[in-house]
């Protein structure tokens, strides 16, 4: 039997990681990352893990390779202080886009990364929508592939009565079968927008297939990015006859010109959650901004996998992840 709980967070996740110990009914450990002069970093845990079960929280995103380094310190970090299982909560996954060989001599990074977290002797990983679901075969370890669904399903019920006619659409065709599914859930129309990427921060948005005029459009993606995909998709529905539009992302990436897109798009709201710390770099679009916190999502599966139990019951009655 494995000895009690022990969740800690990287830099950039102290926010999320007091909710998750708050739904998991348990305290934040105590550790520090040290950034030394020449840039390297180390961990030193001020908690004894020795037998515990341990949770590290950090996104691998903005910097992506500070905080890619910093998980694999604090996987090795535990290994070597002696914790029973070492389970790595990426709320967001960086490289997850680089899934596949799309042109000659290219890498497909979303495995390098699998390697280095199996190198690094993690036990398990936790995941929030990955942005391709068949990252989870690059482990050869245990992936628990969550999803936001739940969190946004409870709150745009709540507000369901105020969204009158309302359309889902996906923006993305990989996300169609998440958004039928939400469609579903909130009983509401569906609608597809193609589009096709023209390079990293260049897309084009092409034909929307289905009916938006007089409705309240509910774009609904795993990500935000640079914005441009969903800003180009805003003015399309508006211009078809949509009454409002409002995205929802589970990923509040926003890089580039992001902010200043969104800020100028026809968007009323941006629904995002916290698997990205958001902070002052949204002042741009905070009259617009709500951040949803996946902490009590992520809790909950923190205590399910500790006691052995079922991930998938997280699950019943929403659209579920991406597949």
């Amino acid at each position: 039997m494995m000895g009690e709980i022990k969740v800690f967070s990287g830099r950039n996740s102290k926010h999320l990681a007091k909710d998750v110990c708050k739904a998991a009914g348990v305290e934040l450990g105590k550790a520090r990352t040290i950034l030394f002069p020449d840039g390297e970093i180390t961990v030193k845990l001020d908690d004894d893990v020795r037998g515990r079960d341990c949770y590290v929280i950090i996104s691998t995103c903005d910097p992506v390779n500070d905080n890619l380094m910093e998980l694999l310190v604090f996987c090795d970090c535990l290994r070597r202080a002696s914790a029973s299982r070492v389970t790595m909560v990426m709320p967001y996954y960086g490289y997850g886009r680089q899934d596949r060989k799309d042109e000659g001599r290219v890498p497909i990074t979303a495995k390098l990364v699998a390697n280095l977290i199996t190198a690094a002797c993690a036990d398990r990983v936790v995941a929030i929508d990955l942005h391709a679901a068949q990252i989870q075969g690059f482990f050869d370890i245990p992936v628990d592939h969550l999803s936001a669904t739940p969190v946004f399903f409870e709150y745009f019920k709540s507000i369901r009565g105020e969204l009158d006619d309302l359309c889902l659409v996906s923006p993305d065709v990989g996300n169609v079968k998440v958004a039928e599914k939400m469609a579903n859930l909130l009983d509401a129309d569906l609608a597809i927008i193609n589009k096709r990427r023209i390079s990293g921060d260049t897309v084009v948005v092409g034909n929307l297939i289905g009916d938006v005029k007089d409705k309240t459009v509910l774009m609904f993606d795993d990500m935000i990015s640079t914005g441009g995909t969903v800003c180009q998709a805003a003015e399309l529905v508006m211009q078809e006859g949509a009454s409002d539009v409002i995205a929802a992302a589970t990923h509040g990436v926003l890089a580039g010109k992001a902010m200043e897109k969104l800020a100028a798009s026809p968007f009323s709201k941006i629904v995002v959650t916290d698997t990205i710390p958001m902070g002052d770099r949204c002042d741009l679009i905070k009259d617009k901004l709500t951040v949803l916190s996946v902490g009590d999502l992520l809790g909950q599966a923190i205590k399910r996998i500790h006691n052995n139990d079922s991930i998938s019951e997280l699950f019943k009655g929403t659209s579920g992840a991406k597949r």
